[in-house]
């Protein structure tokens, strides 16, 4: 029987600027509807791999797939449109638009519009539609004219949330999702995550090991630009090499 074609794979991944090399051989395979969390220490190269996903950047070498088909080299929106998107460490919102704004912006290509002069978005009923569906999916119908600029810290997080997942990608990539909540409102985040990523691949870095065990299928370890080890949390936690690199006692 022929193995099922991961979601995401990385093989060999190399990225160097100028005379330093940050990704040395990264490789990587995310079954479809897996959930799988990189971690590592600050400089292991984690934030540059998302970058060599997503297009923001290119990889020296190495291949990047997207059920199968190459994507490395090419711009983030032609690979946002194969149905792969991303959050950002820090929160990446219109904030002068309000949060039923944002979502319908975020439909738009997904739906077969381009931004047009000429054409009134109250008429688009599927694009309203569909931003109103996004909106409920992040628990924010009742900020549903504010502003993005005045939610609160959480809130715009949850607001990018819908954003990433409003256009329909199958696969997303969170970086640091709940970077700067406190305990009560990260697990009200991993549960979100949880509902609004449903059926969908999911790589996610996350420092909050807590986070990390409450969503991750996987964990896969990062360490000076390698992935040394990807396995079920149990077996990571028991992994004397990633004890020595990373987790030390707290396993």
């Amino acid at each position: 029987m022929t193995a099922p074609v991961p979601a995401l794979e990385l093989q060999e991944l190399r990225k160097s600027f100028g005379p330093v090399d940050i990704i040395r051989g990264g490789s990587l395979a995310v079954a479809a509807g897996e959930r799988v969390a990189l971690i590592g220490p600050n400089g292991a190269g984690k934030s540059t791999l998302f970058n060599l996903i997503s297009g923001k950047h290119a990889p020296d070498s190495g291949r990047v797939l997207l059920q199968g088909q190459a994507i490395q080299g090419k711009t983030p929106f032609q690979i946002y449109r194969a149905g792969l998107s991303r959050s950002f460490q820090v929160s990446n919102v219109f904030a002068r638009l309000s949060v039923f704004e944002n979502l319908r912006c975020s439909v738009l290509w997904s739906l077969g519009y381009g931004y047009s002069f000429w054409r009134r978005l109250s008429g688009l009923k599927d694009a309203n539609a569909l931003a109103e569906h996004c909106m409920a999916q992040v628990r924010l119908c009742a900020k549903r004219d504010v502003l993005a600029g005045e939610l609160g810290y959480a809130e715009q997080r949850a607001l990018e949330l819908g954003i990433t997942i409003a256009g329909g990608a199958h696969t997303v990539l969170l970086d640091e999702p709940t970077a700067g909540m406190g305990a009560t409102e990260s697990a009200h985040f991993v549960q979100l995550i949880r509902d609004v990523t449903q059926g969908k691949t999911l790589l996610i870095v996350e420092h909050d090991m807590q986070v990390v065990y409450a969503l991750a299928d996987k964990i896969a370890v990062m360490v000076a630009g390698q992935i040394i080890a990807c396995d079920t949390p149990a077996a990571i936690r028991a992994n004397p090499q990633v004890q020595a690199v990373y987790l030390g006692g707290a396993a």
